[in-house]
């Protein structure tokens, strides 16, 4: 299920000349830009808009919530920084075959990660002092309304009654559909956290390593879909605000459930690129029927050398066909014990 083969940067570019353009004005969206350098400015494209294209990764170390333990602190010092990454180094030289073998930790028995440089401690990640990726004081998703509750115990009750029924009741992920960093909004994977963007006229695609789907967004000023039109990863629609790309994306299906969201989701992007190697990515959540208020994110995207290998996630997919088989012998052994 993780096999990597070459994928062409073409294909990002086939996919943007075969979308046709359509008239009308974006929403606007919440969040401030981020403040770039007043001596350095991006780069633009033929269009004249700041040029995002290139593969980066937002793999990171950084939590998305702050450990209780740090309070409304949303940044260490540069001697905690320090302290942490020495952490981190020191857990990657006890790390054996990709499996931290540190007393009290879980073994990943599905293979050896490092043969296929997949550690966390072989990958690029950003210097972020960050205490977490979520912003302000509170540094943490809020918590669920009492109905979204209600409305995700129904799901996982619904799962443990019928999960092995066939593989529609399997996860999105499983059935290598749709993975939630995917996104919107993106967020880093568990390996492979990379991606890469391409431009042209009116649009800007990204394309994930995992599962290798590619979001094409236009920013051309068309409208959102008819809202009965529901997409597992929703509706984007972007423009340009000064040097900063903003996406946003609506439509979502009720089986998109980010963090337990409902098709109600509204998602803000905004892209900016403040040096040579680093975009800054941040997002706005909300969802009025899981939330009592939006909450927002950021991370830093760093250039990387190489391309994009494709992920080959259904040819080696032998995890859902041995759990489904596994559940036929289950129920043909209770059968015959019936009777």
């Amino acid at each position: 299920m993780t096999h990597r083969i070459p994928v062409a940067a073409s294909i990002l570019a086939t996919l943007i000349a075969a979308v046709m353009p359509a008239a009308a004005q974006t929403q606007p969206v919440a969040a401030k830009p981020a403040a770039t350098s007043k001596t350095w400015a991006p780069p633009k494209t033929a269009e004249g808009v700041p040029d995002l294209q290139g593969v980066w990764t937002n793999g990171t170390d950084t939590p998305l919530e702050r450990p209780q333990n740090l309070g409304a602190k949303e940044f260490f010092t540069e001697e905690e920084a320090a302290q942490r990454d020495k952490a981190a180094k020191e857990a990657a030289a006890r790390a054996v075959g990709g499996r931290d073998t540190e007393p009290g930790t879980v073994a990943d028995v599905h293979y050896d990660l490092t043969q296929f440089g997949l550690a966390r401690f072989q990958s690029k990640t950003n210097a972020n002092r960050r205490t977490s990726l979520i912003v302000g004081p509170e540094g943490r998703v809020p918590t669920l309304l009492p109905d979204a509750q209600k409305r995700q115990a129904a799901r996982l009750a619904a799962n443990r009654e019928h999960q092995f029924d066939g593989p529609e009741n399997r996860p999105l992920g499983e059935r290598c559909i749709l993975w939630p960093h995917e996104g919107p909004p993106m967020m880093p994977a568990g390996y492979n956290s990379n991606l890469q963007i391409q431009q042209g006229p009116g649009y800007v695609a990204v394309m994930q390593e995992m599962i290798h789907d590619v979001r094409v967004i236009p920013t051309d000023g068309r409208p959102h879909l008819a809202q009965n039109v529901r997409q597992l990863m929703g509706d984007s629609r972007g423009h340009w605000e000064g040097d900063t790309l903003v996406v946003d994306t609506t439509n979502f299906t009720d089986r998109t459930a980010f963090r337990g969201s409902s098709e109600k989701l509204h998602v803000v992007e905004r892209f900016t690129r403040t040096d040579d190697n680093t975009i800054l990515y941040q997002f706005t959540v909300e969802d009025p029927s899981t939330w009592d208020k939006p909450w927002s994110a950021e991370i830093p995207m760093s250039r990387i050398d190489g391309q994009i290998y494709e992920y080959a996630c259904q040819e080696a997919n032998y995890g859902m066909r041995n759990n489904l088989s596994g559940a036929r012998v289950t129920e043909k052994e209770a059968a015959g014990k019936s009777k």
